[in-house]
């Protein structure tokens, strides 16, 4: 499927699983971020929408503008963060590197990495809307 130019009745209709559809301001901003600071394929990026794809799966990310007729838009905040209460794991990325890039990027370092006792190394970023991503790796 080519991600950069499929329509939406079609993509929509190919996704299974659990999807991930992420809100903000401008789509391609935040996708591009995510894919840069975690080190993931960018799919497809426009301000109203963008694609990032991560070990086969598809993050979504739409603008607030084109959820105008969606309930969910107006409990939207008015400034960041965002997102709070939501932890976006990213299994399998880097958070060393996460967090060696993301402050370049305009991210915040919410959580610097470390090894956690549940057998992960973790590291939590912010984005600069306030969405929270951490990237996440097996301990050897």
């Amino acid at each position: 499927m080519d991600y950069a130019t499929v329509g939406g009745a079609t993509l929509g209709q190919s996704l299974r699983g659990i999807g991930l559809n992420i809100l903000t301001r401008d789509a391609g901003a935040l996708a591009r971020f995510v894919a840069d600071v975690f080190g993931l394929d960018l799919l497809r990026a426009s301000p109203d929408f963008a694609l990032v794809r991560h070990d086969g799966q598809i993050l979504q990310f739409h603008a607030d503008s084109t959820f105008a007729g969606h309930p969910l838009h107006d409990l939207l905040p008015e400034n960041p963060p965002r997102g709070v209460g939501l932890q976006i794991y990213l299994f399998g990325t880097d958070p060393d590197a996460a967090a060696t890039r993301a402050p370049a990027l305009g991210g915040t370092v919410a959580e610097p990495p470390r090894d956690k006792p549940h057998g992960l190394r973790e590291a939590t970023i912010l984005a600069p809307e306030g969405q929270a991503f951490t990237a996440a790796r097996a301990l050897p």
